[in-house]
């Protein structure tokens, strides 16, 4: 399958052609590299600089690396600051999609996957999250993509595409192979900011609220191996819908962890605690989040095959050090 990874040299993206091409498909990748990274595009990987709010651009991408199959990546993913600038999240991850899903539908891109987030449920009262769980976003981050799903199942439903939106819990861990990982400067995730302080970059890990009503009072997350993920996206390709129909499903194992948890993870692999600062609660921050992938299992034959805390620190970290040491 010849597939167009839109925002494909990011930490996703760039994971999810590792996994296409490791699998025998054709990869294009179509970034501004406003937040990507030329080096993390495979060299296998054929590269169109361009922008997603860009029609024409985008429509060119298409005709010429003939894809069949387009995966929609590109967006901002900071939480606090999509609270602080709702106007920014609205334009790259709203605005631009929808030009993404026009574009794509009237050029007959017939299977399409979307890169949404479990932001969208909000803060539910459910300790497992299902894709029947109501939305009710919390942050300007979540209502982005969820305006951008129901602009999706509209265009598919209309121009007969196969369209599959996938959300993500919290993505983490690095490519066992080292081929590539998350780069992001100044990152927020909690997964690789602790592997930064693990490797020296930072001086501790900021904790930020320890007064949620969670066992440890931090907030709870579902951490998912992100080439696991990107398994995830070759199933959704592979084993499509229905022309016209947009289906949904989780990405997530079923299992929170806490920040503290977290940090114990990487403590276990280093021998030693690792630093901490307990800060104040951050705005937009849900208290737990946690993933019933059993659709995603069930219907795609998803099965995971890096499904632990201790896997996704362990790669995380050694792609720290990797980075570390090119410095």
């Amino acid at each position: 399958m010849r597939v167009l990874l839109i925002g494909g040299a990011g930490y996703i993206g760039s994971a999810i052609a590792h996994h296409l091409l490791d699998n025998g498909h054709t990869v294009a990748v179509f970034d501004n590299l406003s937040t990507g990274s030329r080096d993390a595009v495979p060299a296998q990987a054929r590269f169109v600089l361009g922008d997603c709010g860009d029609r024409d651009a985008l429509a060119k991408a298409l005709g010429e690396t003939g894809a069949e199959a387009v995966v929609q990546l590109a967006a901002s993913v900071r939480v606090e600051e999509s609270v602080a600038d709702p106007a920014k999240y609205y334009f790259n991850n709203t605005v631009k999609s929808l030009n993404v899903f026009d574009t794509c539908a009237r050029a007959g891109v017939k299977d399409f996957v979307f890169s949404s987030t479990a932001a969208v449920y909000g803060a539910p009262a459910k300790t497992l999250i299902a894709e029947d769980t109501a939305t009710d976003p919390v942050n300007p981050y979540g209502h982005s993509k969820l305006a951008s799903e129901f602009m999706l199942k509209d265009i598919a439903r209309v121009h007969g595409m196969r369209a599959t939106i996938l959300r993500y819990f919290n993505v983490a861990g690095a490519d066992p192979q080292l081929r590539t990982g998350q780069r992001t400067p100044e990152a927020t995730h909690l997964v690789k900011v602790a592997a930064e302080v693990a490797s020296g970059k930072r001086e501790a890990l900021d904790i930020f609220g320890t007064d949620y009503p969670t066992p440890d009072g931090t907030c709870v997350r579902d951490y998912i191996h992100v080439m696991d993920l990107a398994l995830a996206h070759e199933l959704a390709l592979t084993k499509p819908g229905t022309g016209g129909e947009t289906r949904l499903f989780n990405c997530g194992y079923g299992t929170g962890h806490s920040v503290r948890q977290v940090a114990a993870a990487f403590g276990k692999v280093l021998n030693h605690p690792l630093p901490q600062r307990e800060r104040p609660r951050r705005p937009g921050d849900p208290p737990a989040l946690v993933c019933d992938s059993a659709k995603l299992k069930r219907e795609l034959g998803w099965t995971p095959k890096h499904a632990s805390i201790d896997t996704i620190v362990a790669t995380a970290l050694n792609w720290e050090r990797k980075l570390a040491a090119a410095r």
